[in-house]
């Protein structure tokens, strides 16, 4: 089993990482270099998806990728009307266009094997909407729908395909985004029902089952891992 974890550098996918080494050989991508060698991974590709790096496809081919994680992913806060065509290009090309990319680089092997495995990381922001972060939810909705439509198309592959829909993570991102935003993170911690954030091994471990032959049949799902913000207050 050949595993590739996108922004693997810190936070969700560094965790994804280093939880799945047992398991299969591990391959990274991240932007920081120091960061993807010190996992001790199969091998690493550094590269800014924003980007739209060609050669991590290669990367993809060359490594024979069966499982792929795309969790690589980038916020901002603000108003739409705040929003450059910069930005805009830079969170879809990062959060849904790259990893469309990346999934056609890998079925192909995958389609010929007759098994894979393709879990994006998606947003309880994609799935709710999230005020002044419309480019972040608009494209992480995008991958619940990629996701549905490719589970249809790979299912007789013996493909699986699904969104992970992480709430608020107790990671530097996580915690950089509260400084963005008019809220105190006891403010943002009162809003969900479990009254506290979502730990990065929960979201490990689910891809670590998604991945199993136990969940074989679990295909074309948005599952929400948000510590119940998707049900209500």
């Amino acid at each position: 089993m050949n595993i590739l974890i996108t922004g693997a550098s810190k936070g969700i996918g560094r965790v994804i990482a280093q939880n799945l080494k047992n398991i299969g050989n591990i391959y990274v991508t991240g932007r920081n270099e120091k960061n993807l060698k010190s996992l001790d991974a199969n091998a690493y590709c550094v590269c800014d998806l924003s980007k739209f790096p060609l050669e991590l496809g290669d990367f993809i081919e060359r490594n024979s990728i069966d499982v792929i994680v795309n969790n690589a992913g980038e916020y901002i806060y603000g108003g739409i009307d705040s929003m450059t065509c910069g930005d805009i290009e830079r969170i879809f090309k990062t959060n849904l266009l790259a990893p469309s990319y990346l999934i056609s680089k890998a079925v192909p092997y995958m389609k010929n094997k007759k098994w894979g495995r393709i879990i994006n990381i998606g947003s309880i922001s994609g799935v709710m909407g999230e005020a002044y972060a419309s480019l972040y939810s608009s494209s992480k909705a995008g991958l619940v729908g990629l996701t549905k439509a490719l589970a249809l198309e790979l299912a007789e592959y013996n493909i699986t395909v699904n969104t992970i829909n992480p709430g608020w993570v107790d990671t530097e991102l996580g915690n950089s985004s509260i400084e963005e935003s008019e809220f105190s993170k006891d403010e943002i911690i009162e809003c969900i029902p479990q009254k506290r954030f979502v730990k990065p091994e929960e979201i490990a471990a689910l891809c670590r089952y998604l991945i199993s032959e136990d969940a074989k049949g679990i295909t074309g799902q948005s599952i929400n891992l948000c510590a119940g913000l998707s049900v209500g207050i």
